[in-house]
């Protein structure tokens, strides 16, 4: 599994803009500079969150994006699939058939099950997550995701 280019960079500058002053937001220049990155691709991620409703663009010479809403709100779960999609649904196996036109386990597949768990467990953890619990130094983003981690495997237990 990898998490791609694009939700790396998309959860980070959501970070950035979530960070930087409402009234303003940050520019396509200022967070290709902060990031590192090209003004096309930051541009790019930046449509792409625009179009899932987790910002929104300011006009004129000091226009930026800026969040459409409160960081509290914004679910990391959402955020993951807008920039990426799941790591597995229901339509992976039809995609995936070899040469046939039906996959040869369609029946019985001990591997789906595995992705569905697997899709399960991380839906599960970044839905109790939000952009503000990574508005913090990286420390405190790994007490509050093993705090998480930790209640889940408290309910699952009971």
């Amino acid at each position: 599994m990898k998490i791609t280019a694009t939700e790396e960079y998309g959860v980070r500058m959501l970070i950035r803009i979530a960070s930087a002053d409402a009234s303003t937001g940050m520019s396509i220049p200022q967070l290709s500079e902060a990031e590192g990155l090209s003004e096309p691709h930051v541009a790019k991620i930046c449509r792409i969150l625009r179009m899932s409703g987790f910002i929104n663009s300011t006009p004129g010479n000091k226009g930026g994006y800026v969040l459409s809403t409160s960081a509290e709100t914004i679910r990391l779960s959402d955020v993951m699939k807008a920039l990426g999609g799941n790591l597995f649904d229901q339509q992976f196996c039809e995609t995936h058939t070899g040469l046939g036109r039906l996959c040869t386990n369609s029946v019985d597949c001990s591997t789906r099950s595995l992705w569905k768990m697997i899709q399960f467990t991380l839906d599960n953890l970044l839905t109790k997550l939000t952009l503000k619990d990574l508005m913090v130094h990286e420390k405190e983003a790994e007490l509050k995701i093993e705090q998480v981690i930790q209640r889940n495997l408290d309910e699952m237990l009971k």
